[in-house]
């Protein structure tokens, strides 16, 4: 039985060829296209940008989406195989009404998706998106005729503007007199271009693994321990000062130590907001899932950390609202307005590297300064009143608990914290727990699971 095809807050994403074919795409542009007029006040010409990430499917997906475009009368602009995060520079950068990324993330080479993002640079809010899904299901399009068909037409400057930017964040002069040796797996994604320009800007020596931008990914495409042996195997073979591994359309990044130690995706929002946060005052944004490390970075100078339902867009809209100076999500996402309101990999090497230039220690030494929490993630399909009933019969079993329900339920003690969530891209739930030692966070794993059973029972 074939998959159903996704349609979330961000954009569209399936299996092509199975769920998702190039005329789903150009319906998909369609619906895009035909919402910004309507939000547009006036008869002026509109303007998206589309980039994409290097999947061997995405310049066909590309043409689909552009032709849907055109087909209501929006210009476009090509950007060709670049990070998700330049797409967001560069729709603000050449003014446009919105921008696409072709890209499925981390999943694994059949897939592809159709993301899209706001003249803003973040994604639609959910009643925007919403309405844009109901146009491509009810294929309900502003269609023109000849004379007013879109134009299309192609940018190949987005990587450099990109870098340009990334480097007004930091101090260029003080990380190139270190001169490290940095290996970059950039898993036959979007970013290896981007970012070995960048870390040799930066004055670093790059080992660069699976640079080529194929699509046909060289290991597993998401950023975890398991997934990445072969990057720490590197690293201590090269030498290296540290490791850093793209996911495939570059806006997360993993870290692994100069012992080959993968430190763990949580460490990269973690590092970043140091270094951001003993430079600049303001406050932290992060989603609900993240880790407390950054309430304790956030802490140690005075600081609030704004909590949002997962996603980045909700962590976007938070930072912008706050005006945060530092921001993103535990998978490896950081955020730096002053760049863009993507999660964005580019950012956080530069502010990584900064911060080892700064402070004079190792990436080992860094994260033996970080507080220390034990975090277990699982999953367990559950439809929704199953979710709900486990989330009711949790709340009975942590009363003492400060709870926040924005998107699932979080409950917050002392020093560690249970969230329980629906996934918005699959059909489960989604169980997180963090504490200051393995045996506590167990314990609070093992409560659920039996709510879990009882529920489901």
């Amino acid at each position: 039985m074939a998959q159903e095809l996704i349609i979330s807050i961000s954009g569209v994403r399936g299996i092509v060829g199975e769920n998702f074919t190039a005329a789903m795409a150009a319906e998909y542009g369609c619906a895009f296209g035909s919402f910004l007029k309507d939000q547009t006040s006036g008869n002026r010409k509109l303007k998206v940008c589309i980039g994409r990430d290097s999947r061997p499917s995405g310049l066909m997906l590309e043409a689909a989406v552009s032709a849907g475009l055109c087909s209501v009368g929006v210009d476009v602009v090509t950007l060709g195989i670049v990070p998700t995060p330049t797409v967001g520079v560069m729709l603000r950068e050449l003014e446009c009404d919105g921008g696409v990324v072709i890209t499925a993330s981390h999943n694994p080479v059949p897939y592809n998706g159709v993301k899209l993002l706001l003249g803003n640079g973040i994604a639609p809010p959910p009643n925007m998106a919403l309405s844009i899904k109901q146009s491509f299901l009810d294929k309900k399009f502003s269609s023109v005729g000849s004379v007013d068909c879109g134009f299309t037409a192609a940018n190949d400057q987005a990587i450099d503007i990109h870098i340009e930017k990334v480097l007004t964040i930091v101090q260029p002069d003080t990380i190139t007199k270190q001169t490290y040796r940095v290996v970059l797996d950039s898993v036959n994604g979007a970013g290896g271009a981007a970012g070995i320009k960048l870390l040799k800007l930066l004055g670093c020596d790059v080992v660069a693994v699976n640079e080529d931008p194929t699509g046909l990914f060289a290991h597993e495409p998401e950023p975890t321990e398991t997934n990445l042996t072969s990057l720490c195997d590197i690293v201590k073979n090269e030498r290296a000062v540290l490791g850093f591994a793209q996911d495939p359309d570059a806006d997360r990044l993993a870290i692994v130590d100069e012992d080959g130690r993968y430190i763990g995706e949580e460490y990269t929002l973690a590092l970043a907001a140091r270094q951001v946060m003993s430079q600049r005052q303001g406050k932290a944004a992060a989603n609900l899932s993240t880790s407390r490390m950054i309430d304790d970075i956030a802490q140690s100078v005075g600081a609030e950390v704004i909590r949002t339902p997962v996603g980045e867009a909700n962590v976007a809209g938070a930072m912008i609202e706050n005006q945060c100076v530092i921001g993103g999500e535990g998978n490896g996402g950081v955020i730096d307005l002053r760049v863009g309101p993507i999660r964005d990999s580019l950012v956080a090497m530069a502010l990584v590297l900064q911060l080892m230039a700064d402070t004079g220690k190792t990436i080992g030494e860094l994260v033996a300064d970080m507080p220390s929490y034990a975090m277990l993630k699982e999953k367990f399909s559950a439809d929704a009143a199953q979710a709900e009933a486990i989330i009711q019969h949790a709340q009975a079993a942590f009363p003492s608990a400060k709870i926040n329900i924005s998107d699932g339920c979080r409950f917050d003690f002392e020093d560690s914290w249970v969230h329980l969530r629906v996934s918005n891209t699959e059909p489960v739930m989604r169980m997180i727990t963090e504490a200051r030692d393995q045996v506590t966070a167990q314990g609070y794993a093992d409560t659920v699971e039996g709510i879990r059973k009882k529920v489901l029972e």
